[in-house]
């Protein structure tokens, strides 16, 4: 049955953002500072409201509202929730902890929201330093629907990232400290498009090349040939990486730099006169912004492919996407890790309404039960279907769907064909983040 991994969007977020701040640090605190607890708790009075938790890094150093989609997805959820009358009559209350992107703070946000407001469960996470992620585990914490920006979703028992994950999650990384991600971003454009010359973007960073250097493993495995183009971090020559796109004729352009760059180097594209079958981007770069963050370059911004797992946000023909961006109309920009957001308090929700017919009532212990089945989970229809499996050996290959959206002006994201039949049986390789 088609699945989909947590690759990708959660490598291409983690390359950019760590090449923009350097090595991020932070400390973890004991194990003897959470052992002992009573980790079943928060069985809250009936009536009383549900608490959960939402982690972001708000204020990270890379700037404002590079992280904050996921959260107002969330909260919007929980507010039209709360308006139809909660979980079996009781409200959720949603407290929110910016951990300002560092280790310490995340942290501090963890202790806070588990020790202190004892939260039923963690929901959307999206931290540049999920350093706090062995407490939460050992706390049994539910942790559902975060963003794998690191690789905590893929390491921890009671995590549940938005994507799912296949590995033992034992404390130990994948398998033996190796992920595994597949190819079907890149069969996806050779079958349906014909692509056979990709380009890949680099800075001279270690982050960015190393992200790099996994997507370059991913398009030969599919038969493409590779133009490697790496840029310095500090004065990058997009003109030049423009010039060699057109002289090597590429079909495709991916890249590992941050936003600002992809933009520069758009705006090269078009001054050269560079025509490709698509520039590809990323889950988070799915937003209603981009108008403004390409406005100098036009073709390029209308050769923008963005490829994910969730269904695109600008699909309003479709129930689901429908309440969301209803709930949403109020924000002034939409994005697909919004939407995801919604996805990941659906979740929650669902599993607190099946806690709330049991005996023990909505606990930590029944909301994790829950998460912890084999079936697969769809919010409805916006999530590729979604499962937790702990498989002692990672799989050679998947079948693997995705959902695709292209950008036009005018028309914004349009989706290009169903993500539940976009589909393809794909190698797994192996990376290290």
């Amino acid at each position: 049955m088609p699945r989909r991994r947590p690759f990708r969007a959660a490598e291409a977020v983690a390359a950019v953002l760590l090449l923009a701040v350097g090595t991020a640090c932070g400390s973890r605190l004991p194990e003897s500072d959470f052992e002992g607890r009573d980790r079943a708790t928060s069985s809250q009075d009936s009536g009383a409201p549900i608490r959960v938790g939402v982690i972001t890094s708000a204020t990270s150093p890379v700037g404002g509202n590079a992280f904050t989609g996921p959260r107002d997805g969330a909260k919007a959820y929980f507010e039209r929730l709360n308006a139809r009358g909660g979980i079996d009559g009781r409200r959720v209350e949603v407290r929110e902890c910016d951990d300002g992107g560092s280790g310490v703070g995340n942290n501090t946000c963890v202790h806070r929201l588990i020790d202190e407001d004892k939260v039923v469960a963690l929901v959307a996470t999206t931290s540049l330093d999920y350093a706090g992620a062995s407490r939460v585990s050992h706390a049994r914490v539910p942790d559902i629907g975060g963003q794998p920006i690191g690789a905590a979703y893929d390491t921890w028992p009671h995590l549940y990232g938005i994507y799912g994950s296949l590995a033992p999650r034992n404390g130990t990384t994948g398998w033996g400290g190796k992920q595994y991600g597949g190819t079907e971003v890149y069969r996806y454009f050779k079958r349906e498009h014909g692509a056979r010359t990709a380009a890949v973007v680099s800075y001279n960073q270690a982050a960015s090349a190393a992200y790099a250097r996994l997507v370059e493993q991913g398009l030969k495995a599919e038969g493409y040939r590779v133009v490697s183009e790496q840029v310095d971090f500090a004065l990058p020559n997009f003109r030049a990486v423009a010039a060699d796109l057109k002289e090597q004729g590429a079909d495709l352009v991916l890249d590992a730099i941050d936003s600002h760059g992809n933009a520069r180097l758009c705006e090269a594209m078009d001054d050269a006169g560079v025509e490709v079958t698509a520039k590809v981007t990323n889950v988070q770069n799915w937003t209603s912004t981009v108008p403004d963050d390409y406005k100098d370059a036009p073709r390029c911004r209308n050769a923008l492919w963005a490829t994910g797992s969730s269904r695109d946000y600008e699909d309003t023909d479709h129930a689901a996407v429908r309440e969301f961006r209803d709930a949403t109309k109020g924000l002034r920009t939409h994005s697909q890790w919004q939407l995801e957001g919604w996805a990941a308090a659906m979740w929650f929700t669902d599993a607190a309404k099946s806690c709330a017919e049991a005996e023990t009532g909505i606990t930590r212990a029944c909301v994790d039960g829950f998460m912890n089945r084999s079936e697969e989970y769809t919010a409805g229809g916006l999530l590729v279907p979604v499962r937790f499996e702990r498989l002692a050996e990672p799989p050679e290959s998947r079948r693997t769907c995705l959902s695709v959206a292209r950008w036009e002006d005018g028309r914004g994201w349009v989706s290009q064909g169903d993500m539940n039949s976009t589909c393809f049986d794909v190698p797994q390789l192996p990376y290290e983040q």
